[in-house]
């Protein structure tokens, strides 16, 4: 037994030197003979680039991409993700910086697009999505992300607008449902302010949400931004609409400062007791109760003129991808499919208050929650800003300019929009 633990060592150290005998012979064979031996190289593997650029939508929203950047990068060790997630006052400076110096994003989280696809700045996400990514995504606001059959943006979250409104204040007022016309709001508001201390309705005219705010007032009268390809900003229903809102404003019936407190500002007045109502998204329902767990709310449809069917509004946030000196289409449907996971993008939805923009994710959620399954089916009929106009990035930046004007009588609600008009005919003939 000893000699032959001995010797089985000896026989796999000759085997060994056999093996390797055998294996560089040839090799010595070439080397005496001159002749050259090919050696197959391993190929290399490049480094992929990313750099993506996202909104901020709450404080929750930079940890949890964070999160989701670096399991990506454990998973696909050869692509780098330089992820930016910036506020949407800065958002703008940011990616305008980053095309100056022709290092643009290779995608940016952003709700405007057809100015970027009229330059040929955009890759287009037919030769990027995965045919999985693609069938998730809800057609309809696929449809509205093309131009010329181009996708030149796909959908990243959605909202829908309604009416929110303080149950306390409506009590002590004697309103037992909120309002439904333009009629009855302007009755409500005048009640709210009559048997409280609170301001009756609240109207955001600064920066950041007067285009909603147009918008809710024009589709509410039957007008809109835009028919049959033309502009038509001062028509007469729009003009009426502009003109309740002063009215309101006028009345003393809104809040005292709608050019300066903005939609978040809005959300803390009322669920401070101070507002009775006002229009936002449907995050209302996640962000201002856990700010304020003892607010009794309720939620209602936009108010419409008398007479006019019911009306929804909706919002889409989209994502782009810049044509850039490193682009990777493999690398980017790669992230795409990371981030539009079923997991991933249903834990983002619910972090923020957003509704779903992928079929599984929006059936898993309508299947277990009313509030949401409403508000997907008034998603698939809603009213949306012409983010397919070229023009639009600088038509609403030009209407962020009017909120002031109009209601301290600097001009008449028919001037304002007159001028828009104009702008937005001039701009669009470029």
């Amino acid at each position: 037994m000893p000699s032959f633990q001995y010797e089985k060592p000896k026989l796999r150290r000759l085997s060994a030197f056999v093996c390797l005998t055998i294996a560089i012979f040839p090799l010595l064979l070439a080397a005496c003979s001159g002749t050259k031996v090919e050696v197959a190289a391993t190929p290399k593997q490049e480094r992929a680039l990313i750099r993506f650029v996202a909104s901020e939508y709450s404080t929750e929203t930079k940890p949890f991409l964070e999160h989701l950047v670096k399991e990506f990068e454990l998973d696909n060790p050869l692509i780098d993700v330089e992820l930016q997630v910036a506020n949407w006052d800065i958002l703008d400076g940011i990616y305008t910086t980053m095309i100056s110096k022709n290092q643009p994003p290779d995608l940016l989280n952003t709700n405007v697009y057809a100015h970027f696809a009229k330059d040929h700045l955009l890759n287009d996400f037919n030769e990027i999505l995965s045919p999985e990514l693609k069938g998730k995504l809800y057609p309809n606001l696929m449809k509205m992300d093309q131009i010329g059959g181009v996708q030149h943006a796909i959908p990243y979250v959605a909202t829908v607008r309604n009416l929110y409104y303080n149950k306390d204040l409506f009590d002590k007022a004697g309103i037992s449902s909120p309002p439904a016309t333009w009629s009855v709001l302007r009755e409500d508001a005048r009640k709210i302010q009559r048997t409280s201390s609170a301001h009756g309705y609240g109207m955001d005219l600064t920066d950041n949400e007067i285009q909603a705010n147009l918008s809710y007032i024009f589709f509410g009268s039957g007008g809109g931004w835009i028919k049959d390809g033309k502009w038509t900003i001062n028509s007469p229903q729009n003009v009426e609409g502009l003109t309740f809102l002063k009215e309101l404003f006028d009345q003393g019936l809104t809040d005292p400062e709608p050019t300066v407190t903005t939609r978040d500002e809005k959300h803390r007045i009322l669920g401070d007791g101070k507002l009775g109502m006002m229009i936002s998204g449907n995050y209302f329902t996640s962000v201002v109760p856990r700010e304020f767990p003892g607010l009794k709310w309720g939620v209602g449809p936009i108010p419409v003129k008398d007479g006019m069917p019911p009306m929804f509004f909706g919002v889409h946030d989209v994502l782009v991808s810049f044509k850039t000196d490193h682009t990777n289409r493999e690398a980017l449907s790669k992230f795409l499919d990371f981030l539009y996971d079923d997991t991933n993008y249903e834990q983002m939805i619910m972090r923020e208050g957003f509704l779903p923009v992928t079929s599984p994710v929006g059936e898993k959620l309508a299947a277990s929650d009313k509030v949401m399954k409403s508000n997907l089916e008034a998603l698939s009929h809603a009213k949306f800003y012409p983010i397919q106009e070229p023009a639009w990035q600088a038509i609403m930046d030009t209407a962020r300019k009017m909120g002031d004007a109009v209601l301290y009588d600097h001009l008449s609600p028919k001037a304002a929009l007159d001028q828009l008009q104009q702008f937005a005919e001039t701009r669009s003939a470029r």
